[in-house]
């Protein structure tokens, strides 16, 4: 790990050099690339200056243990401790910042939300979570386009499917995949009895051109009339578009445009990153075959939480985090939740790390 941090810290000089260079600054696509990576090594450089400035002192704390002097070498061992438990801090920082980020944490995101079992109440809870979600993107300033929308009868939605746009927004979202189960008394219910409900969300980074590329062969285009709940026309020209890739099967549906240009558009793109989206866990099932019960592995059959509103309770059983406060996670604080999910799978990638250096 030394060899390599050393190695990040020439590159970081020389970066410096380069970005104060004129000739540099002149060609700017050059300039950009290089202010952008010495940007991602100004987080690891400084930690590592700092790790070495421990290694200097702890170094020369551990000679004056060979001192004469009682009270010299007293003060030595407790400076070693406190430089020892400073130095474990800082070489778990520069594992965690040596990690390989994952390319598409910056992504857009593409947010399937269907109602599952539990009847007409999976549906309202389907519509609390896309208003979940909705306010957590709001207070993050990221941008919410609708593509697809199927509501039930008494409110909410049998099925949603929405993109957010905003920097991170894929990295937030990725462990929301799965089962999410509701527990409470339905407005219909005459009796008080708690229902149990649940919904499927699925999490997609958006698709870029770089990321797959489709023959237009491949493609069949259906249009036909957009329609609302209960099958009531709410469109008179045939606006809505369907989209299959027909080696795949894979089919993806807009119309909640006027235009048929539009919807056309914003099909292809769910599509295009329904099948990058299947290709990347098919690459990953393979790779941690052996790490079973990881989080983020992305099994939507999988129940991965529980919002129990009797009791003012939601639970994370992938974590096992419980936090008594529903009514606010529903307003779209989910930001705890968020960062317990990404220290957690950390955790578990340095783990894994290891064990395959080791190894």
């Amino acid at each position: 790990m030394i060899e390599k941090l050393q190695g990040i810290a020439e590159r970081y000089v020389k970066l410096e050099h380069l970005l104060s260079d004129p000739e540099v600054i002149k060609d700017q696509h050059k300039y950009q690339k290089y202010v952008k990576e010495h940007g991602e090594l100004n987080r690891i450089v400084p930690v590592f200056r700092t790790y070495e400035e421990v290694l200097s002192e702890l170094s020369e704390a551990r000679e004056l243990l060979k001192d004469t002097d009682p009270d010299i070498r007293s003060m030595a061992r407790e400076e070693i401790s406190v430089l020892e438990k400073k130095g474990e801090a800082l070489t778990s920082k520069l594992n965690a910042l040596l990690m390989p980020k994952d390319p598409r944490d910056d992504k857009n995101v593409i947010l399937e939300i269907r109602a599952g079992t539990g009847g007409e109440e999976a549906g309202i809870f389907a519509g609390d979570l896309f208003r979940m979600y909705s306010r957590y993107a709001e207070i993050r300033h990221w941008k919410i386009d609708i593509i697809e929308k199927n509501e039930s009868n008494a409110g909410g939605f049998k099925e949603i499917v929405c993109l957010l746009q905003g920097k991170g927004a894929f990295g937030a979202f990725k462990y929301e995949s799965g089962t999410h189960r509701v527990q409470r008394v339905p407005e219909t219910e005459t009796q008080g009895r708690i229902h149990t409900s649940a919904v499927t969300v699925a999490v997609l980074p958006e698709a870029e051109d770089i990321d797959i590329d489709i023959n237009p062969a491949d493609i069949k285009v259906d249009v036909f009339r957009a329609s609302g709940p209960g099958g009531q026309s709410v469109n008179t020209t045939d606006s809505a578009v369907r989209v299959t890739h027909i080696p795949t099967g894979v089919v993806a549906t807009c119309q909640d445009e006027k235009s048929q240009h539009k919807n056309k558009a914003k099909a292809l793109n769910v599509l295009k990153s329904r099948i990058l989206d299947a290709k990347v866990r098919e690459e990953d099932a393979k790779r941690a075959a052996d790490r079973k019960g990881q989080v983020g592995t992305g099994d939507r059959s999988g129940r991965i939480r529980t919002y129990n509103f009797p009791q003012g309770r939601m639970t994370d059983h992938r974590i096992g985090l419980t936090l008594y406060k529903l009514d606010s996670i529903m307003e779209g604080d989910i930001q705890t939740i968020i960062d317990e999910l990404k220290t957690y799978h950390q955790a578990q990638a340095l783990q894994d790390n290891r064990s395959n250096t080791l190894a």
